[in-house]
């Protein structure tokens, strides 16, 4: 089950609820409890069998092992946390029980596997704990950190690489008695890894760095799969999201003001999602096919401005639903759009559009990369530096939406951008602080970069829709009246 309108009533009706009527800790128990349940309730029907079962339990135990990795060595586990692990196996558990319902009571997408495969694999995720907790007297952590990201990014390689992905459905298929032959990268659909393995990325890295503050694994796993942003994001930082998770329980429940600003957010989402975005999906949006099949410059520029500002509305208004989710329940999520199309420069759209991805993308691979290159020996030059530092978080960004040649020119298209406005920036900056004694020009000037920035991420966006290169430079030559 996708965020759909009904999913989305029932966040609402149990963020009033759980506001209103519980006090205390019972606040962390139940929001732990039916984050849990989400992971399950949320995953869509894939045709592999057991496949949207067993893909939820396997995140919960990858996070439980982010967990495990990101607690030092001498910290002995607290009653809490013995809990904690006790109630999530029990609700894991109780969920593969869906197996004995009706198929319109279960709260899983199908028929969950017989109870032996489940405790299979709670008893293997507790194997690896125990295995991680003796690795870790005679490991050093950063090697141990270093191997849990590594694990991380070579599942996130398969799952976001076509072919890859075709070969391990294939063999699930080949497994479980099903035709291998009908494999396709659409059966992998594992909801929500991308945001998971991006929490848990940065919670090893802050530990390598001395930077993540103990937590609980309550309060880990809590953080990891917060169901409002499960699927969409925002990426919430650790110790931002455990300061408003520790301040649940003396939480006023119904804050007139806190609920106002929760509905209004939520409000202001749906009618980006529901009315503005999937009105522009009826035939008002470019997509692969409308790009092979429209032959009029004037109607295919017009379908790529509908695709601009669908892609806007569709993504700004889950989060928009999620931030006011979120306040419902107490936690304030990160903002993760600040009107980007109206930025005047590149640099500035990529710090209101997508930002938590965009400053999660500059902590952990522009700076520690710019600053490994300061370090060399002979130092590279600052412009050499800025070009690779910018190019390879781009490209990083663009593989992160997907394996394949049109991410990676999508992710070099803004990387170059983003360079070629430092360049110019830093050779015009007095010429432009002069512009502040001419309102005229300079009015004629924003005029013209905001012009200019909108058309760059506009065209960019062909790159990023249109599945080959091929397609997409024919698209782009026919946007300007060429290769008919």
């Amino acid at each position: 089950m996708g965020l759909g309108l009904e999913t989305i009533l029932i966040f609402v009706a149990f963020a009033l609820l759980f506001a209103g009527l519980l006090r205390g800790r019972a606040r962390n128990w139940l929001l732990f409890i039916a984050s849990v349940i989400a992971v399950y309730w949320l995953q869509p029907w894939l045709p592999l069998r057991h496949a949207d079962f067993l893909l939820p339990t396997f995140t919960l135990a990858l996070t439980v092992t982010g967990w495990r990795l990101t607690r030092a060595p001498q910290k002995r586990w607290q009653q809490e946390d013995w809990q904690a692990l006790a109630v999530l196996a029990g609700v894991i558990f109780l969920m593969g029980m869906n197996r004995f319902l009706a198929p319109g009571w279960r709260l899983t997408p199908s028929r969950p596997p017989a109870p032996g495969l489940i405790l299979a694999v709670l008893a293997g995720t507790g194997l690896l704990l125990a295995a991680i907790t003796r690795l870790s007297t005679s490991t050093k952590p950063r090697w141990l950190l270093g191997g849990g990201i590594l694990v991380i990014l070579v599942i996130f390689i398969v799952l976001k690489t076509p072919a890859l992905a075709a070969a391990v459905a294939a063999w699930w298929r080949a497994r479980t008695g099903q035709n291998p032959a009908l494999a396709s990268p659409a059966d992998l659909g594992w909801l929500g890894f991308s945001y998971v393995s991006f929490r848990i990325i940065h919670t090893l890295r802050d530990r390598q760095t001395g930077l993540l503050p103990d937590l609980s694994l309550q309060e880990y796993v809590a953080y990891v799969i917060f169901f409002p942003a499960f699927i969409a994001g925002p990426i919430d930082r650790a110790e931002r999201f455990v300061r408003d998770w520790q301040a649940l329980p003396g939480l006023r429940g119904l804050d007139p003001a806190r609920l106002s600003e929760g509905g209004a957010s939520i409000l202001a989402g749906l009618f980006k999602k529901f009315v503005l975005a999937d009105s522009l999906a009826l035939g008002m949006a470019l997509t692969p096919e409308l790009a092979q099949q429209t032959h009029s410059v004037l109607g295919l520029w017009a379908l790529l401005y509908g695709y601009a500002f669908r892609l806007y509305f569709d993504f700004a208004g889950y989060t928009d639903i999620a931030i006011g989710v979120g306040l419902l329940l107490g936690v304030r999520l990160p903002e993760n759009f600040r009107r980007p199309y109206l930025k005047t420069n590149i640099t500035s759209f990529w710090q209101s559009w997508h930002i938590t991805l965009s400053d999660w993308a500059r902590f952990y691979i522009f700076s520690p990369l710019s600053r490994s290159l300061l370090r060399r020996k002979p130092r590279p030059s600052p412009r050499l530096i800025q070009f690779l530092g910018l190019m390879s978080t781009m490209l990083v960004i663009g593989l992160w939406h997907g394996v394949g040649y049109t991410f990676i020119i999508w992710g070099a298209w803004h990387g170059l951008g983003l360079f070629i406005h430092k360049v110019w920036s830093d050779r015009t900056r007095k010429w432009q602080r002069g512009l502040a004694a001419h309102p005229w020009q300079k009015r004629a000037w924003t005029l013209f970069s905001w012009g200019l920035t909108f058309q760059f991420v506009v065209l960019g966006w062909v790159w990023f829709l249109l599945p080959g290169p091929g397609l997409a430079a024919r698209t782009l030559l026919h946007l300007f009246g060429l290769g008919w």
